[in-house]
């Protein structure tokens, strides 16, 4: 994959005029209003020149001509909130997230250690035990049954927690004495760490185990934007960027390898400022990277129980789940980001970390001048009488719909029947005047975008489950699920003067497709993968014999 990856343009020369012609064009306007067309001009800069109706007069000799043959062409999808440097991890370590038990876990865990007899510390991610039926979190005891020499370290498939054996425990020097940090939290058992550790604590095992080298990062990033760009993801918002990911990015971008776009998120201030310094960054690498601003995190994940709610839990009556943050450090961090015009974004989950993201927006509204465009990352569970605050404030909403079908079940037994009101609710949202960016939270979710499409049209799972739609009323139309990933995914990171639409003067980033996802059924569009990738008016990406 790698070698295929150096060598990406396989059509499309640069610096050069390109009709793409006998498509079924579909774009979105500056407006949100549908435009279709049959054929689109690209200048030299690969910027959109023309979008051309079937009755409008070609270009007579273009330098480069494509022949659509009456497929469907539309923007390239943008995943407004990702993780490009997990999701490249996350193919190089153990993968967890197809198994279905914590026996099939085990085996996986027992076969990466057979196949991998010189790593000294086992890694992965994407357990989830609500996914296995457990009826409980994994222990250390569990792997120790498989691998007890080796350490082992296990993400959650939302991480927001990890799962560690005997010895990665003993590596971090973890005893029944260890306290929890703030905002984290250690399951026990017998009163000793019983192998899970949520939210904050997880730095307690993170600090113990070896990091990634700079050829790592490099590799894991070829490895994600393969992987993005094959799906049909021309940009992302890369939620968490570290100073280590930055420099991966500047490297690919120096070695002329960047080709996914990339709207990065500090992680957390510190982070934001040691890479853009007083200001976000400019464009760099034709429109390929840009800094845009903060991701803070306010709470936990649903599946853990680190989402903070208002009320406890109805599966664990104990418990309300951990903010993560004071409300005078939330303030004080976004104080610090917007003073310099960084964007913020703040991770919040429960209806808890909802309120109070809104209050502390609310609270500084009032004193910091200019477009804001706060964000409010997640708000999966809000309570509905905040709903209408989101627009008051001009927050955008930036959610998942692949979530929901997800998480159906086991927010069912969270939250129970009268707190589902405001979960997942897109359209309540919507219908108050919210835009809404869709994303996928990759790698939690696949960054697959067409799922989350038909997700957000219908409400239901994979297998069309359940029948009409879990809470249907919260469905989008298709028109609002294409804008969520394309107009507004560009709006909500301040780039929609370049990307985001197929208008005249944006870049030329878009998808062929076999089917129209503005008439497809939900399942056809759950079915959906690109036969062709283009970026900047060049294609990088072909389907096998598509």
């Amino acid at each position: 994959m790698i070698a295929t990856l150096l060598a990406l343009v396989i059509a499309a020369p640069a610096h050069a005029d390109t009709l793409v012609d006998n498509v079924n064009g579909i774009t979105l306007d500056q407006q949100g209003k549908v435009v279709r067309f049959t054929g689109l001009v690209i200048d030299e800069d690969g910027k959109v020149k023309q979008l051309l109706d079937r009755k409008d007069k070609r270009p007579e000799r273009p330098d480069f001509k494509e022949d659509g043959k009456g497929r469907t062409l539309i923007p390239g999808l943008i995943d407004a909130h990702g993780h490009v440097m997990g999701l490249g991890l996350s193919l190089m370590t153990l993968d967890l997230s197809e198994t279905r038990s914590l026996d099939e876990a085990l085996a996986a865990i027992r076969k990466y250690a057979a196949d991998n007899p010189d790593m000294p510390w086992i890694i992965g991610r994407g357990w989830n035990q609500e996914k296995w039926g457990l009826g409980r979190f994994p222990t250390a005891a569990d792997i120790d049954a498989v691998e007890a020499a080796r350490p082992v370290w296990l993400e959650r498939v939302d991480g927001h927690a990890g799962w560690a054996n005997s010895a990665a425990m003993a590596a971090a020097k973890i005893t029944a004495a260890t306290k929890a940090p703030e905002g984290g939290r250690i399951e026990t058992a017998g009163g000793k760490p019983s192998g899970v550790f949520v939210d904050a604590a997880a730095a307690l095992i993170d600090a113990a185990r070896p990091k990634p080298l700079a050829r790592d990062l490099d590799r894991a990033f070829l490895l994600a934007q393969a992987k993005l760009i094959e799906q049909g993801i021309t940009a992302i918002a890369d939620m968490g960027t570290t100073i280590e990911d930055w420099q991966a990015y500047r490297r690919a971008g120096d070695r002329r390898q960047l080709t996914v776009r990339i709207l990065s998120y500090g992680h957390d201030v510190g982070d934001m400022a040691l890479i853009a310094g007083p200001e976000p960054t400019p464009w760099l690498y034709d429109d390929r990277l840009r800094m845009v601003g903060v991701k803070l995190y306010l709470d936990g994940a649903l599946g853990s129980r680190g989402a903070w709610l208002k009320a406890p839990y109805a599966d664990a009556p104990g418990q309300k789940g951990l903010p993560l943050l004071t409300p005078a450090q939330l303030r004080n961090k976004m104080v610090r980001a917007s003073m310099d015009r960084f964007q913020v974004a703040i991770h919040a989950i429960g209806d808890a970390a909802n309120a109070e993201a809104l209050d502390a927006i609310a609270d500084l509204n009032a004193d910091l001048p200019g477009e804001r465009r706060w964000r409010i990352e997640h708000a999966q569970i809000v309570d509905p009488a905040d709903i209408p605050r989101f627009k008051q404030l001009g927050v955008i909403a930036s959610m998942q719909p692949i979530h929901q079908p997800s998480d159906r079940l086991m927010a069912e037994a969270r939250l129970g029947p009268e707190r589902l009101k405001g979960a997942y609710a897109w359209r309540s949202l919507e219908n108050a005047g919210v835009r809404l960016a869709f994303g996928s939270d990759v790698p939690v979710e696949s960054a697959n975008p067409f799922p989350g499409i038909a997700a957000a049209i219908s409400r239901t799972d994979a297998a069309g489950q359940p029948f009409g739609g879990w809470h249907p009323e919260e469905a989008v139309s298709r028109e609002s699920a294409l804008d969520g990933f394309t107009r507004t995914a560009a709006y909500a990171a301040f780039a929609e003067d370049r990307l985001g639409t197929l208008m005249p003067g944006m870049r030329a980033d878009f998808l062929i497709v076999d089917s129209d996802p503005l008439l497809a059924s939900p399942d056809e569009i759950r079915r959906m993968t690109p036969l062709e990738t283009w970026i900047g008016g060049s294609r990088y990406y072909r389907k096998k014999g598509g």
